[in-house]
């Protein structure tokens, strides 16, 4: 039912994502009426390398999603009153004065090729008093050191470089003329930024770049820009529509899921993990990311490893060639396929241990340079037993951080489970005997492009605040821990941890390898 005396009310939220971006159109109770998933390229150029066409993935991928919902909805574009945006985060796009991309847009840790910048910010920041007292550690996730990539390694692109914006903030930059970041996804350019004065600390400049082409500070909810003549045309959108700063796609999914309380720690599998864990107080800890969260005097401890769904969408196209062909005559899905494989191994895949790190490793050993493992291979094992080695491989990996939370004193007390890799029922009770844990499962499976548009009403005054959102999230199941295969993973888990310290060099020594570009 909508508002008395007067129609009810939409609102719009949107969401680039490594593979794909969504949006969805929700009214204000919360109900989706219409929803539309656009695939589009990661583009991995060269080992170490990973970059989107903002062109082609953000602006279109934006303009026909947004012309598909009014279109399927049937809804005037005048009653969408506000609109949300999340991406992935960081990326790294240099514009032109009039707008336009200078190159492709340079993504979040999957991408490492700013290692020596990292670790050179991470000697300057050291010797600064100023900075070394925030303890940062730099590393593949950090936006600063890809930003003096590019300074360093494109002077004809730097030249040119009028503003440097995120994902979402290339769509607010074409459709209001506004470049803002919000405050949680700044802390990507720690310690360079001052979340309490909302601005660029002046050290950016003197290490990464002059703060007029950074974008200015806000927080998540506000208001940044209204849709102008020129972003309303090829949107269908209304002109004057307000959309707030927006997000990182992982605090927008943890809004998806219901993130309303400290202890609440989402686990987001995407084509990465990540983990948001809401917290009384913003904690210092070298082997995770402290922020402030969305709004004023909240807080949350962040994690993130580097791989999940990709890892299990590199073994379908590499080694389910009968699942994908299944799959393209119009029958099962190769994934579900595969789920089911894995279910015919037993709990440890029959003695092989796999390392996920094969893009590197965010948390909680933050380097860059680690490799994949697949360690303990015989004779007698099957594709089943190798992909849930894959599968448990990401489960002790989160076993790893919810292990370190622990440590530094933020142990979880619920556990919210969201993106593609939660509907995987297999996975999810892998995870759950790996950490002994249970999960909880939203009913709601948009992910952050109906967090997007929770917080767009936020930021028009529809709900008070971000703690509101258990009026639209309910669990749909729990993933309960199964005691023995628990048991059975105690005895795995410490060869985990072990084969990361026992061959972390050699992953370092083969790194340092060049390998012959094609062509």
């Amino acid at each position: 039912m909508g508002r008395i005396g007067g129609p009810l009310r939409y609102l719009l939220g949107f969401d680039i994502g490594t593979y794909s971006s969504k949006g969805v159109l929700v009214d204000e109770h919360g109900s989706v009426v219409a929803s539309h998933a656009i695939e589009h390229a990661l583009e991995l150029v060269r080992p170490g390398w990973a970059e989107h066409d903002a062109e082609a993935a953000w602006w279109h991928g934006f303009l026909e999603t947004t012309k598909t919902l009014l279109l399927t909805s049937g809804i005037p574009a005048r009653q969408i009153v506000a609109v949300g945006l999340s991406a992935i985060s960081p990326a790294v796009l240099p514009i032109d004065r009039h707008g336009m991309p200078l190159r492709k847009a340079i993504l979040y840790g999957i991408d490492t090729r700013a290692t020596s910048e990292a670790a050179d910010l991470q000697v300057a920041t050291d010797e600064d008093p100023a900075l070394a007292a925030y303890g940062v550690r730099f590393s593949a996730q950090s936006a600063a050191p890809k930003v003096l990539w590019i300074r360093r390694n494109e002077p004809d692109v730097w030249k040119q470089t009028r503003q440097v914006v995120c994902g979402s903030g290339f769509l607010l930059h074409r459709l209001t003329g506004e470049n803002t970041l919000d405050v949680y996804s700044a802390v990507s350019y720690a310690p360079f930024v001052d979340a309490d004065a909302l601005d660029w600390r002046p050290e950016v400049e003197d290490y990464v770049a002059d703060r007029s082409i950074l974008p200015r500070l806000t927080w998540t909810c506000e208001v940044a820009g209204r849709i102008s003549k020129e972003g309303a045309q090829p949107s269908g959108l209304a002109e004057g529509t307000p959309i707030i700063t927006g997000t990182a796609d992982a605090a927008a999914e943890a809004i998806s899921a219901g993130l309303a309380h400290t202890g609440d720690l989402m686990v987001m599998y995407g084509s990465s993990i990540f983990l948001i864990q809401r917290t009384s107080e913003l904690r210092k800890t070298t082997s995770f990311w402290s922020a402030p969260f969305l709004e004023r005097n909240t807080f949350v401890l962040t994690g993130g490893m580097a791989t999940g769904g990709s890892l299990t969408r590199w073994f379908r196209d590499q080694f389910a060639p009968i699942e994908l062909q299944v799959e393209k005559s119009g029958e099962e899905n190769a994934y579900v396929a595969l789920a089911r494989l894995a279910e015919t191994a037993p709990p440890g895949s029959n003695g092989l241990v796999m390392l996920p790190y094969f893009a590197g490793e965010r948390t909680p050993i933050l380097d860059p340079l680690a490799k994949g493992v697949l360690f303990g291979l015989g004779l007698g094992h099957t594709r089943a037993d190798v992909y849930r080695a894959l599968l448990e491989g990401v489960g002790f990996g989160i076993a790893h951080n919810l292990e370190l939370m622990r440590e530094v004193g933020s142990a979880p007390t619920r556990i919210l489970a969201v993106g593609g890799g939660s509907r995987n029922k297999v996975w999810m009770q892998i995870v759950s005997d790996i950490c002994n844990v249970t999960q909880h499962i939203p009913d709601s499976q948009l992910g952050a492009s109906y967090g997007d548009a929770f917080l767009a009403g936020v930021g028009v005054g529809m709900y008070s605040g971000i703690s509101e959102v258990k009026r639209w999230v309910r669990t749909k199941e729990e993933v309960r821990p199964d005691p023995a295969a628990h048991s059975r993973y105690l005895q795995y888990y410490p060869i985990y941890r072990e084969l990361y310290r026992s061959t972390a060099d050699l992953m370092h020594r083969i790194s340092a390898i060049e390998i012959p570009e094609e062509g």
